[in-house]
């Protein structure tokens, strides 16, 4: 019996999406829409996220020290610096070490820099990590007034900005996905409604012959929720197939940036638009029934 009732669902559910097919498709059109603006608003939110985490971790104070400085003073410096709040860590760079790491980031060109042995300009210097991004700025300003620093620079306002955006981004795609959202409700909604109207009269015979409220709901519910989930699932493969395609490129063309290729957190992103289709159908169908459906 409960096998023969389920299967009667279906039917009817199959039945109706045929009998208003263009609508069927208008809704699921809208729905693939909306799910795609959503799962690329939130890949895009998670890469920023990526790019300013790597940008926060290498981001640190370089603390330039004048000319005539003894050991001690040095050494009591660094204690000092370590007790600014928000240091993390604290690394003595000598002149000689800068040169060579300076001749290291010229690579191939490296000889240019072969008239410095003897005439170092580079002064010594302490390298300062925070423990957060948002506390160098803070730090930097603490750090000028130590007396013996000539000069303190950072990378101010890179990660602000950065992080600004990763903010508008998810405004406006959480903005984005509401109004695609509910089009697609109330597109589903209508197409819901169109079914009900074309068999009210047949609902009025069920529910004379002691149909239940269950019996006659669950077909349209069930049409809701196949058009919600179709539309899910081929947005979900749109993004699969597009982010992987982007993926592969940039790492290709350029390996330095990192983006997300975490398979959970990406798979999460893709069950996630699965889940949205499927509660946009229901909550379509829902309204539409409520509204318009007196049983």
């Amino acid at each position: 019996m409960i096998v023969n009732t389920v299967k009667y669902y279906f039917r009817e559910a199959a039945t109706s999406l045929i009998r208003n097919s263009w609508l069927s498709v208008a809704s699921v059109g809208t729905i693939i829409i909306s799910l795609l603006i959503l799962g690329s608003s939130l890949l895009l939110v998670l890469n920023v996220r990526q790019i300013a985490s790597s940008l926060e971790s290498s981001l640190e104070i370089t603390v330039f020290l004048q000319d005539d400085l003894e050991q001690d003073r040095l050494d009591e410096m660094k204690e000092e610096i370590k007790f600014v709040p928000g240091v993390a860590r604290v690394d003595f760079v000598t002149r000689e070490q800068a040169l060579e790491d300076l001749k290291e980031s010229f690579g191939d060109r490296a000889e240019l820099l072969s008239g410095l042995d003897d005439d170092n300009p580079l002064p010594n210097s302490y390298i300062v990590r925070t423990r957060e991004a948002n506390l160098v700025p803070g730090a930097a300003r603490q750090l000028e007034k130590l007396e013996g620093v000539d000069q303190v620079r950072y990378g101010q306002g890179v990660v602000e900005n950065l992080l600004a955006l990763t903010h508008w981004v998810r405004i406006w795609g959480s903005l984005a996905l509401l109004v695609l959202g509910v089009a697609a409700v109330l597109l589903i909604s209508t197409t819901i409604r169109m079914s009900v109207f074309a068999r009210r009269r047949e609902i009025g015979i069920m529910k004379m012959l002691g149909a239940t409220n269950i019996f006659v709901r669950m077909p349209f519910m069930l049409e809701g929720m196949i058009i919600g989930l179709t539309g899910g699932f081929v947005a979900a493969l749109l993004i699969n197939f597009g982010y992987l395609s982007l993926l592969n490129k940039v790492m290709l063309t350029l390996p330095f940036i990192q983006l997300v290729d975490d398979p959970v957190t990406f798979y999460r992103v893709l069950g996630g638009l699965l889940g949205s289709g499927f509660v946009i159908g229901a909550l379509g169908s829902a309204i539409s029934l409520h509204r318009f459906l007196r049983v």
